[in-house]
């Protein structure tokens, strides 16, 4: 929570955001999510506010680093379950179609 506090000026509100994740195309997981990131292909970036913060801290850097929105979910098994998986999940991404 502390950590998606200190990037707050890039953090905007994910509750009417998340129906992208379930709905449209999307990368789940640290390693698909910073590939998208990096291929320019993330249009908004979720992450847990219960991940682990070495995990999370490069991602946060990253998704900065590429202008890529970033909105707090409030836990790894809320995120997963946005994403229709039975897992939980330290980030996603939606991505374009």
């Amino acid at each position: 929570e502390m950590i998606l506090r200190d990037w707050s000026s890039d953090v905007c509100s994910s509750d009417l955001m998340l129906s992208e994740l379930l709905n449209g195309p999307r990368a789940i997981g640290l390693k698909q999510s910073q590939r998208a990131v990096k291929e320019g292909k993330a249009l908004g970036a979720w992450v847990a506010e219960d991940a682990e913060p070495h995990v999370i801290r490069p991602f946060l850097a990253l998704c900065q680093q590429h202008g890529v929105p970033v909105y707090p979910v409030a836990s790894m098994g809320e995120l997963g379950a946005a994403c229709g998986i039975d897992v939980g999940a330290a980030v996603a991404v939606s991505l374009q179609p």
